[in-house]
């Protein structure tokens, strides 16, 4: 936001007197003028001095009595008038050498407590303005908790009370503090998936806070991901034949919902979506554009059945992968005889097969420089010749095109035309990449692991929170594509409906991959009743920690010291133990 301060010009006081050291007189009836105010004495080299109230002769030793006064400029910033008031707590304000008035350190000091309190009252605003279901963190240069939101209050179970002023390292492992890595080493984090307790996992975003080039502190904005992973280890427990239930509905009952097959809940995706919905009020040509792999088609056909009847056709062509010696009967379609080895009957176009609907070219960068001065014509005429035909047919589909390539570098380079890439982008939809919407892997997970669980016949019962960690953490430069494959190696791997971290590729983990005991060597083990087991662990659990809080007379503080582990620790058992 703007600053709040006031400028010098608006802090001027003007009852002033400012006499030259040559007038004598002038000094003189200075003096002799009640409440006249402060009398500022200018010398011949242009410096200014205070002459005190009590001096009994002005004209005698004048420069014996004067008190030096700095001077400042009328347009240089109230942060920096400070320096101006070392001698004295008045000082000359100068505009183009001349002097307007003058500038008191106490008006200085009230307009920045005031603009302070301004300040705070908008910072306050503000944290109450968010979003409650995300936590906002500030630590200071010391790394004690200067900020704590309510949010931040929701999500750990710490009251705000017991941790402002206090050092985070106190509540929270070292190692597992990212705000505390961001203030050591000046890195910010976006969109990390971050464990800041063994049992919780938050999206995070952090940065520095300088002054100067100083880190002074540090900011994290973190939003909680353990009920996501909660509800996602529930979602696991369904049955194949349930699974394989909804996909035979959904075949039998279309949906109407165009965006059903776009998953995801980001800031990102929903953005695209808007803008999807503005686009399917018009006919207008859509250059869709994003990384390999990002679902381009896929947001194509959102567009065609958003704007389009239901029986209307969706025809797509990949112009990376005709060659181009076929491409422009593929696109225009060609007449019988046109050429040796064509099919006596001649064949339809895309072009004409998409009459009533949409023409989707994939790839459209890949497309030959020759076809792109014909499809400027289609564009731009909404007429066409096939491959040896004399008769004009009209155009009647709309276009969408998609491409992963940098369209202004290629027209840079001469590869693509200028005058057709402004035919396309009359709209252009703007597909993020995996890595800007992270939050979005665990829908896209899900569906995936249901696809292939029906596939490969999987009936996959655990998914490990660790695996999950990893998947959050890479990058993805495949996009969803590579999400998509990774999910469906886990499930190939998933013999025994268990997904491990092990069977993650090697590039995503990197960790021990050795045999579990028992595994691969024929040894068998029995298998546990891991709830009745962990329901006797909780029950043993809950009777120890009562006797310890009677023995300390309920006091948590002392409780969690001698228990060795952080205040945030035992409030997050006793919560979790119903305590």
């Amino acid at each position: 936001m703007k600053h709040r301060l006031p400028s010098v010009e608006q802090l001027i006081r003007t009852d002033c007197i400012i006499v030259d050291l040559t007038d004598p007189a002038a000094i003189r009836n200075a003096l002799d003028t009640a409440g006249c105010g402060p009398v500022f004495v200018r010398d011949e080299t242009g410096k200014y001095g205070l002459l005190p109230p009590s001096a009994a002769d002005p004209v005698r030793n004048i420069q014996d009595v004067l008190i030096h006064v700095e001077t400042i400029n009328a347009d240089e910033p109230l942060a920096k008038a400070s320096a101006a008031f070392t001698c004295c707590s008045l000082a000359i304000v100068l505009q183009n050498g001349r002097a307007l008035g003058y500038l008191s350190a106490l008006d200085m000091t009230d307009a920045v407590v005031q603009a302070h309190r301004v300040l705070e009252a908008y910072f306050a605003a503000t944290l109450d303005t968010l979003d409650p279901d995300v936590a906002i963190t500030l630590i200071d240069e010391e790394g004690r908790v200067a900020v704590w939101t309510s949010g931040a209050e929701h999500i750990f179970s710490i009251p705000r009370g017991e941790i402002i002023g206090k050092p985070a390292s106190d509540f929270f492992p070292v190692d597992r503090l990212q705000s505390l890595r961001t203030l050591q080493t000046g890195q910010p984090a976006h969109k990390m998936q971050h464990r800041p307790r063994q049992d919780l996992f938050v999206l995070i975003n952090s940065n520095p806070v300088t002054l100067e080039d100083r880190i002074i502190g540090a900011v994290a904005a973190e939003t909680d991901l353990t009920t996501q992973m909660r509800l996602h280890q529930e979602l696991l427990q369904m049955t194949s034949k349930v699974h394989h239930l909804q996909k035979e509905v959904a075949m039998l009952s279309p949906a109407g919902d165009p965006f059903q097959h776009i998953k995801g809940t980001s800031r990102a995706i929903k953005n695209s979506i808007e803008t999807i919905k503005k686009i399917s009020s018009t006919k207008a040509t859509v250059l869709i554009q994003g990384e390999s792999g990002t679902g381009k088609e896929l947001f194509a056909k959102a567009i065609h059945e958003s704007r389009e009847p239901a029986n209307a056709p969706f025809i797509a062509i990949n112009c990376g992968a005709i060659p181009a010696a076929l491409f422009e009967s593929e696109l225009f379609g060609y007449e019988r005889g046109a050429f040796s080895g064509a099919d006596p009957k001649g064949k339809k176009g895309k072009i004409e097969l998409a009459r009533g609907g949409t023409l989707f070219l994939d790839e459209i960068g890949e497309m030959p420089l020759d076809l792109q001065v014909k499809l400027l014509r289609v564009l731009q005429e909404r007429s066409y010749f096939p491959v040896g035909g004399t008769q004009l047919h009209r155009a009647d589909c709309r276009i969408i095109a998609a491409t992963n390539r940098d369209l202004k570098r290629m027209i840079a380079d001469g590869s693509f035309r200028e005058d057709l890439y402004y035919r396309l982008n009359v709209v252009t939809l703007v597909v993020p990449p995996l890595r800007e919407r992270k939050e979005d892997i665990y829908e896209l997970t899900q569906s995936f692991l249901h696809e292939f669980s029906l596939v490969y016949g999987r009936h996959i019962h655990s998914f490990t929170p660790e695996v999950f960690e990893d998947l959050l953490r890479y990058d993805w430069p495949g996009n969803i594509r590579e999400l998509r494959n990774t999910i469906e190696r886990l499930v190939i791997f998933s013999t025994e409906g268990e997904i491990r971290r092990e069977y993650l590729p090697d590039h995503m983990y990197s960790g021990d991959k050795s045999p579990l005991p028992g595994e691969g060597s024929g040894i068998g083990i029995a298998p546990v009743n891991g709830a009745a087991y962990q329901a006797r662990l909780d029950e043993y659990e809950r009777k120890l920690l009562l006797e310890a809080l009677e023995s300390v007379n309920g006091n948590k503080y002392t409780l969690a010291k001698q228990l060795g582990i952080s205040r945030a620790t035992l409030y997050n058992k006793l919560k979790r133990l119903n305590l």
